[in-house]
């Protein structure tokens, strides 16, 4: 039993330390507040206890006193306890109270030191807290005191005449009058400052002003607030990414959004999950191989279904496939054919059934085409026609996926940029969840070839761009162009 005070870091959840990581994908109870970035959740159990302590300004479901009490009990009880804390446990935390309140108790505690907002925050708007030939020291400080403490211990005067760069936090509220007392205590007027809301995520907003001008700059909570000559250095690169700003519904099944959303988030996206399908194993046996002369795969789904339900479920490898050619579409499920050891021997140019087709030879042997349960006979009746004897091995499945209510309300707020979508089926699902019309002016469409634009037409959708060619990549290239800054 011990209870884990994590630092979960500013708000970018690549910044959690490896620790933290490891912590939180093996913790009983998981306690988290609104700094902590939500997504890291998912790296929880899926049996952990989840609770949320709230902590926002003004809004705090449970007090400090609550949430040391809760620590303990679940702590004495027997599990084990991660307390997800934005930025640093130790750094304007409040862990030192929790960790105050384990001794007293007898419960086991380990800090795990988190990525401090003084520093990311700074670093991702382009803001060097040091620079050699600018400044050579950093201070941080808060802007809100423990309003029990019946006083204040932070001199502003001095702070004033201490040099370098000063960092303070949680000083959004009062940040004029933070502003005055540096100038009453010798700091020019003219000093740079910079306000870093957000940092380190999606909607990170810098306001770049002056210690005379910071007053009315329109600074926001939460803000890391950065005085002195750095504050005018502006090597910016977060904000500046090309889908920086930018919130993109990814439509694909949740198995297979892991690629796509780390491209978009790298880019500087916002993405709303919005699964419309899912995909769903199916049982099939894998028929004698020796008597065809081709397998087709039409899918990176279909390649891993083949493989993993179809031979292994036969105590049968890779080998099994050595009597026959395989064709595949699109360099996806060529690559997942090659994770399995094995090369396509024939891909075709464009990564659509048609070109698969026109590229095939003719012939009077037999083909296993491995795909969906429901699919378009394209492929099917094609083959047919040049001369072979098509066996159909449906291998997965896909079916409508449930909307997310809290992602349709978004959708339907306006406060989407684009939608994405990789099939027809996401098409067709996407459109009866949401239902019509989509938001005034319309998120821009984005489509992975001229199937699904097809698809997406019949439905009402305007198509903006299509990928070309037609694949993950290409979907991303042709997002950048379309919304790219």
């Amino acid at each position: 039993m011990t209870v884990y005070l994590v630092g979960a870091g500013p708000g970018d959840p690549g910044l959690l330390t490896r620790r933290g990581e490891e912590l939180l994908r093996a913790a009983d109870v998981v306690v988290y507040d609104r700094l902590a970035p939500r997504a890291l959740l998912e790296l929880a159990r899926p049996d952990a206890e989840l609770v949320d302590v709230g902590k926002a300004p003004g809004d705090a479901p449970m007090t400090q006193e609550a949430i040391n009490a809760l620590l303990v009990a679940r702590g004495a009880a027997g599990r084990e306890v991660v307390r997800l804390k934005g930025g640093d446990p130790f750094v304007f935390g409040r862990g030192g109270e929790e960790a105050e309140a384990c001794i007293t108790a007898g419960v086991p505690f380990e800090i795990v030191p988190g990525v401090t907002s003084a520093i990311a925050a700074a670093a991702y708007a382009g803001i060097p807290v040091t620079h050699r030939r600018v400044s050579t020291s950093f201070t941080v400080v808060t802007g809100h005191e423990d309003p029990t403490k019946g006083g204040s211990d932070t001199r502003w005067d001095v702070l004033a005449n201490v040099g370098g760069t000063l960092v303070v936090l949680m000083g959004a509220g009062r940040v004029a009058e933070i502003a005055k007392a540096l100038i009453a205590g010798g700091r020019d007027e003219s000093t740079p400052v910079a306000a870093v809301r957000f940092g380190t995520r999606p909607d990170q907003h810098t306001v770049r002003a002056t210690l005379g001008t910071i007053a009315d700059a329109g600074v926001e909570s939460p803000s890391a607030i950065v005085v002195g000559d750095v504050a005018a250095l502006d090597f910016s690169w977060f904000e500046r990414r090309p889908l920086f700003g930018r919130t993109v519904v990814v439509t694909r099944a949740r198995e297979q959004t892991s690629e796509l959303r780390a491209r978009l988030v790298a880019l500087g996206a916002t993405v709303l999950e919005l699964p419309a399908i899912r995909i769903v194993p199916i049982d099939f046996t894998v028929p004698d191989l020796a008597g065809f002369e081709w397998v087709v795969f039409t899918s990176a789904n279909g390649v891993d279904a083949f493989f993993d339900r179809g031979l292994m479920s036969a105590n049968l490898d890779a080998r099994a496939l050595a009597p026959v050619r395989i064709a595949v579409i699109g360099p996806g499920t060529a690559a997942a054919l090659a994770r399995r050891g094995l090369r396509a021997d024939l891909v075709p140019e464009r990564f659509v059934a048609e070109s698969l087709l026109d590229a095939f030879p003719a012939g009077t042997g037999r083909v296993l085409l491995a795909r969906a349960a429901a699919a378009r006979d394209v492929l099917p009746a094609g083959l047919g026609r040049k001369g072979y004897e098509v066996e159909l091995l449906a291998v997965y499945r896909t079916e409508p996926a449930p909307a997310d209510p809290d992602a349709l309300a978004r959708l339907r707020a306006r406060g989407v940029d684009a939608i994405t979508f990789t099939s027809s089926s996401t098409v067709d699902n996407f459109c009866d969840a949401v239902g019509a019309p989509l938001p005034d002016p319309q998120p821009s469409v984005v489509s992975i070839g001229p199937v699904t634009s097809e698809t997406a037409r019949a439905r009402g959708l305007c198509v903006d761009v299509e990928a070309d060619p037609h694949t993950i990549d290409g979907l991303v290239e042709a997002l950048v162009r379309k919304l790219g800054q």
